[in-house]
């Protein structure tokens, strides 16, 4: 018989195991990313050489903190010196931190399933496991630097301290999370200060003291580091939540509906666990003063017009817990009459949310054709002459989807990321290829194109679902530089199916 133990290891390593899969099956990563993958690779490559850092050319539109690049580093640098070693290339590098940092989410992960497993038992933290890794997005996101995934990882240390009954630490992380890395999570720290102040298992003055005191040091601990970083005084997350909340700009970027999360957001994140997350307040009673709050957040969260999946993603692991609880009552019961209809559902819909997971998964790999695009580059020229210097430049919506500074090599290479060129001006600067979203450009030739996912297709045959793709990349050469006439290249394909 296996031990409970053996089979608590196992689902650790089955949870590493996918997040490893989707870091090495979409290593790239895109726009909303792109601040803190820049800020890793500049404090890993050019360390106390401010001047050669990317965020002061790309500020983006808001500026964020440096503190997660700077722990995500640390430990990867050990790695990372090993490749530059090696001399392999940068793009090692993100794999690694973004192993690190999917580390960091996942020994936070790890330690709060041990406090449901001590709370609630070995069966709930099991089938807690067991939800979780049969959603792709939680797993796919834990490895991405986001700011979100940066404070999902306090996030979720504040979820074990709650479970565990240490609310002082419950309330310090969220507030560091708030003030650091992700000013909304304050949206959470409201709904939960509440339930304990309700609860009575804190008192008002206590959590005041507690809130200032951590709200001091944050404070102070983002405003050194990152007035250094960007070179003036700043507290980036107070900049954050005045362009979101008091400028409303955020509505810049997309509105939906006030519903979206839970009509939408909720149940492709959850799968299976959306409807079982609401059975298991019913089941198990406990679960309503941890759900409750979370739920409260959501619908705070709703307010605010422009909505993406990744704003509410520290919902998810409170709201797993809660599947897991019905999940167990199922499992249990499954013997009996009434039941075993129960169990039939839910493994089938296990079974689905497995199938919606694996297509997701295929789906992401061709969501990043930029970073394809340039790696093929990278492999196709291989012209032994040094003495040309290839100048690519990278248009906006390739900088994008899928490039970074880790995806570039040294000379002879050369990267532009110059935006809003016209075609007049960039046939003027005398570029060797050019990285674009568009297919035919004056004085250049369309060597290659990389496809990329642009819809679901459902038909009656197998696979009941298919993955259609189009180019969405090119890879232009300049008709005059004699590497790109030397060489034979693919050309461009049209439309395939993955």
């Amino acid at each position: 018989m296996v031990k409970a133990s053996s089979i608590w290891s196992r689902l650790d390593v089955l949870l590493i195991a996918i997040a490893a899969i989707h870091v090495f099956l979409a290593p790239y990563t895109k726009v909303e990313e792109s601040f803190n993958v820049q800020a890793m690779h500049d404090i890993l490559y050019h360390h106390r050489h401010l001047e050669k850092y990317d965020h002061f050319e790309y500020p983006g539109v808001v500026p964020r903190t440096f503190i997660g690049a700077f722990a995500v580093s640390l430990l990867a640098s050990p790695f990372v010196a090993v490749i530059k070693a090696s001399k392999l290339p940068k793009l090692y590098g993100l794999l690694i931190v973004r192993l690190v940092l999917g580390s960091i989410v996942l020994a936070s992960l790890h330690h709060f399933r041990m406090q449901v497993r001590r709370k609630f038992g070995e069966q709930i933290s099991c089938f807690f496991a067991i939800m979780t890794a049969l959603q792709f997005h939680l797993l796919f996101y834990c490895t991405r630097p986001l700011p979100n995934i940066f404070s999902l990882a306090i996030v979720i240390m504040a979820y074990a301290f709650w479970i565990n009954g240490q609310q002082f630490a419950t309330l310090n992380c969220l507030v560091f999370a708030t003030i650091v890395f992700r000013c909304d999570t304050v949206l959470l720290l409201g709904p939960i200060g509440l339930q304990l102040l309700l609860t009575r298992q804190i008192t008002l003055w206590d959590a005041i003291r507690c809130c200032a005191v951590t709200s001091l040091l944050s404070i102070g601990f983002t405003v050194f580091v990152d007035s250094i970083m960007w070179k003036r005084f700043l507290w980036p997350e107070m900049e954050v939540l005045w362009f979101n909340s008091v400028l409303n700009r955020s509505s810049e970027w997309g509105v939906f509906p006030v519903h979206w999360y839970f009509t939408s957001a909720l149940p492709r994140s959850l799968l299976v666990a959306f409807p079982l997350c609401f059975v298991g307040i019913i089941f198990e009673r406990r679960m309503q003063q941890y759900v409750l709050p979370i739920l409260a957040f959501i619908v705070l969260y709703s307010k605010l017009p422009h909505k993406e999946l990744r704003f509410i993603i520290s919902a998810i692991p409170m709201l797993n817990l809660s599947a897991a609880v019905a999940a167990t009552r199922i499992w249990n019961n499954r013997r009996k009459s009434f039941w075993k209809w129960a169990y039939i559902a839910m493994i089938g819909s296990l079974l689905a949310s497995l199938g919606f997971s694996i297509t997701m998964s295929v789906a992401s790999y061709a969501n990043y054709p930029a970073g394809y695009a340039l790696n093929a580059l990278h492999n196709k020229d291989l012209h032994p002459n040094t003495s040309y210097t290839r100048v690519v430049h990278i248009d906006t919506y390739a900088a994008m989807n899928g490039i970074s500074r880790f995806c570039e090599k040294e000379f002879p290479w050369r990267y532009s990321k110059e935006e809003d060129l016209s075609f007049e001006e960039i046939i003027g600067r005398n570029f060797t290829y050019l990285i674009t979203e568009h297919q035919r450009i004056p004085s250049f030739q369309c060597l290659l194109a990389i496809s990329g996912f642009s819809r679901p297709t459902i038909q009656l045959s197998f696979p009941p679902v298919v993955l259609i793709t189009q180019p969405k990349v090119f890879v232009h050469g300049n008709i005059h530089s004699k590497v790109v006439k030397e060489m034979k290249w693919l050309g461009c394909p049209s439309q395939r199916r993955l």
